[in-house]
């Protein structure tokens, strides 16, 4: 008689996936009590993941960031409906310096930097929340990032618009941030400018593992850099997915990519309203 033996199989886990570091669960954002902006948007953002969130001018996407980093207030706006959990937490209805406790940094359209403080205090001013000592250590770090900043001593309003954006990346790592919200950093800089600035924020993510938000009218650079992206239509998410299969898609192609080439040559080929008809 044969003697069988048991097949080892490899073990399934069953253990659930791990929670995004940050995730947006179906937010409303009214302006002035009455201007709703944001239409039960939701995404999610890994832990040391660069994701980009894209969309024409108007989607909704500063104000998503804004929502996310408590600055609505600032516009009257609100987030009357949903919630956003960072690192397992609620935050919507936080302040904005407890959020940046928390380990959020967000670098605003413009860059928005103190031009009558060199670029040395900038830094420091990025440091606000800190208590320990080791803000020098963490200017060298950022110095090593854009070097040209170290040779910059006067004042920041006469830096060049990439300099001062680069600035303003550098001002968000002396928070020591666990995600740095990125808003339209390509704004504003000629095409070198922008595959330099994009291959920064790839270095960083990559060398010091802080999770990216980034919204970019700029599709091709995000996408460059980004593991995923959301596209935004009209305050709500219309379209998400890996950065491969969304610029594969023919729709972002045409949209966002310029893809669409020569063929539209006629009304017959514009295939702009089916598809944006059916996105929403």
């Amino acid at each position: 008689m044969t003697e069988t033996t048991e097949i080892d199989r490899p073990s399934v886990s069953t253990a659930p996936a791990p929670s995004p570091l940050l995730s947006v669960r179906n937010i409303e954002v009214v302006y002035d009590d009455v201007i709703l902006v944001l239409r039960g948007l939701s995404l999610d953002v890994p832990q040391g993941a660069i994701v980009a969130l894209l969309g024409a001018n108007g989607a909704g996407k500063s104000t998503t960031l804004k929502a996310i980093s408590g600055l609505l207030k600032t516009e009257d706006g609100e987030v009357t409906r949903g919630e956003i959990i960072f690192n397992g937490e609620r935050i919507n209805g936080i302040d904005p310096d407890k959020i940046v406790r928390r380990g959020i940094f967000q670098v605003m359209e413009g860059r928005r930097i103190i031009a009558d403080m060199t670029s040395l205090e900038n830094l420091r001013l990025g440091a606000f929340t800190r208590s320990d000592n080791e803000v020098g250590a963490d200017i060298d770090m950022v110095y090593r990032y854009f070097p040209r900043l170290k040779e910059r001593t006067g004042l920041a309003g006469y830096l060049s618009g990439g300099e001062q954006q680069m600035l303003a990346i550098g001002r968000a790592l002396m928070a020591r941030p666990k995600m740095i919200l990125m808003d339209e950093p390509s704004m504003g800089l000629s095409p070198l400018l922008v595959k330099e600035v994009f291959a920064i924020i790839k270095e960083i993510n990559r060398d010091l593992g802080v999770t990216i938000l980034l919204v970019e009218q700029n599709a091709r650079a995000a996408l460059s850099v980004a593991s995923h992206g959301y596209i935004m239509e009209q305050g709500k998410v219309v379209l998400d997915g890996t950065a491969d299969e969304l610029r594969d898609n023919e729709d972002v192609k045409e949209f966002y990519l310029g893809g669409a080439g020569d063929q539209r040559k006629s009304f017959k080929n514009l295939k702009s309203f089916k598809r944006r008809k059916r996105w929403l």
